[in-house]
């Protein structure tokens, strides 16, 4: 059998990009058991309220759901267990620092994939955005997206 090489995505948390300020990205792996890897292979994963947090002096992954798997017998997963990343310390070290030094910050996973084979994560260390800010890039996106438009139509030659 040939080893699996490669990025593929299986999941993608698109919110946490709208509602956080991304202040530095990190990649962990994840402790799975193996009817959760089959089920991520299929797809079926949701990173709607998941977010990391500090427990013993390890990252853990809470809220991540993995669906069970449809052929898995007694030996299935639950679905919402907490599940331990996979850090250098040093890592874990210097995000622990910064949560508890910094008022506001959090850790939230913005993509799950499999790495040559491997789960990965891609987590964040984010800030909550507010209300006006999220307002903000919105009206920045759509004015950069009218300026796109008329560049076209001038290149084009229509005037309108």
């Amino acid at each position: 059998m040939t080893r699996e090489t490669g990025r593929t995505l299986v999941a993608s948390n698109k919110k946490a990009r709208h509602d956080y300020a991304i202040l530095k990205t990190y990649e962990a792996g994840l402790v799975l058991a193996g009817t959760e890897v089959k089920s991520l292979r299929a797809g079926y994963c949701s990173m709607r309220d998941a977010f990391a947090g500090e427990h013993e002096g390890e990252l853990i992954l809470y809220g991540l759901h993995i669906a069970e798997y449809g052929f898995g017998s007694w030996t299935n997963h639950a679905p919402r267990r907490n599940r331990k990343l996979l850090l250098h310390r040093v890592e874990i070290d210097r995000i622990r620092a910064r949560l508890h030094d910094e008022h506001g910050l959090t850790v939230v996973p913005l993509s799950l994939y499999f790495n040559d084979g491997w789960a990965k994560v891609e987590l964040a260390l984010a800030r909550g955005l507010r209300s006006y800010d999220k307002r903000q890039a919105l009206a920045e996106r759509d004015a950069k997206r009218e300026i796109a438009r008329h560049m076209g139509r001038r290149l084009k030659g229509r005037t309108r």
